[in-house]
């Protein structure tokens, strides 16, 4: 049932200008639409240094729920500023009609409490038709919740679904070319801050926060089985190369790559950031970022002189 639906809608689209916090706000990304979430008809901000990077997939349980919306008072104001759009979808409606339709928010003027409106994820593919399964406004009693009402965990996930971290760029010593045991020392740049949190709020009624910390690099050598060793002591970025130093983040190949697809290995490197929520007990699995860079790897070739000497 949607019968209260194109008035609330048009009532937020209508009379609320551009920047109104009583209009639909809230997209889960702030340079393009790669993020996992995409509100439509909330009022859940999102905020964060973790917006706007590439969605890692991660995809909220619930795709569409109700929100906490305007007291009695606010809701009629709302609907009766309306009321020249409501004739103009209703061509036949009376005086009379219009009057039944405002009956059911003067009802509830002087009742503690607010309308519950819905909203959902556009990014997800079932958001849309979860929507519209969705009464237009429920009334909702002080301190009640809605069934299918917005819980502090769900916003926790819709926070986890905008969050997201860098692809980082794979930096190798020797660079452009290895060598058959030669170590291959990796590291990463172009990450920035190692800590990345989303915030996402319901002003005045609750917030949640994730935060991903970065806490270890993944090598694959992209090589056969026995073909290369792989160290994996790489701290969250690994070690750029040092002359002298310890080589203790990257890979030793073992066989030349001329017999592979482009003669080249495909090392694939890993960032895995865990991630917490503030002040609370969800559980959710780390955010990972993985960038892949082709590796030739040649044989040393060696001279070999006959001594003079020799007959």
């Amino acid at each position: 049932m949607r019968s209260l639906m194109p008035f609330v809608l048009a009532a937020s689209l209508v009379t609320a200008p551009a920047g109104d916090p009583g209009g639909p706000i809230g997209d889960g990304f702030q340079n393009d639409r790669t993020s996992g979430v995409v509100l439509r008809n909330s009022k859940i901000v999102l905020s964060g240094n973790g917006l706007g990077a590439k969605s890692d997939g991660y995809r909220v349980q619930r795709p569409c729920w109700y929100e906490p919306g305007d007291n009695a008072d606010a809701m009629l104001d709302r609907q009766e500023n309306v009321r020249d759009f409501w004739f103009h979808t209703h061509p036949n409606g009376t005086e009379e009609d219009y009057e039944r339709f405002l009956k059911q928010y003067k009802d509830k003027v002087g009742k503690d409490g607010r309308w519950w409106t819905p909203a959902y994820n556009a990014a997800d593919p079932d958001g849309l038709s979860c929507w519209t399964g969705l009464e237009g406004a429920v009334w909702v009693p002080a301190g009640t919740t809605p069934p299918g009402g917005i819980t502090l965990q769900e916003l926790y996930q819709l926070a986890r679904a905008a969050l997201t971290v860098p692809e980082p760029k794979i930096e190798l010593s020797p660079d452009v070319k290895s060598y058959v045991n030669l170590p291959t020392w990796v590291w990463l740049t172009g990450i920035g801050e190692t800590s990345r949190s989303v915030t996402a709020e319901i002003p005045g009624v609750m917030s949640a926060t994730v935060t991903a910390t970065l806490d270890r690099v993944e090598i694959k050598s992209g090589a056969p089985a026995g073909r290369a060793e792989v160290k994996e002591d790489c701290g969250a970025t690994g070690h750029p190369y040092a002359k002298g130093g310890t080589f203790s983040c990257g890979v030793v190949y073992l066989r030349a790559s001329i017999d592979q697809p482009r003669k080249v290995y495909v090392m694939s490197v890993t960032t895995v950031w865990p991630v917490t929520g503030a002040g609370v007990g969800f559980a959710f699995q780390p955010v990972q970022a993985t960038v892949t860079r082709d590796i030739p790897v040649g044989e040393v070739q060696s001279t070999v002189r006959k001594d003079s000497g020799d007959s």
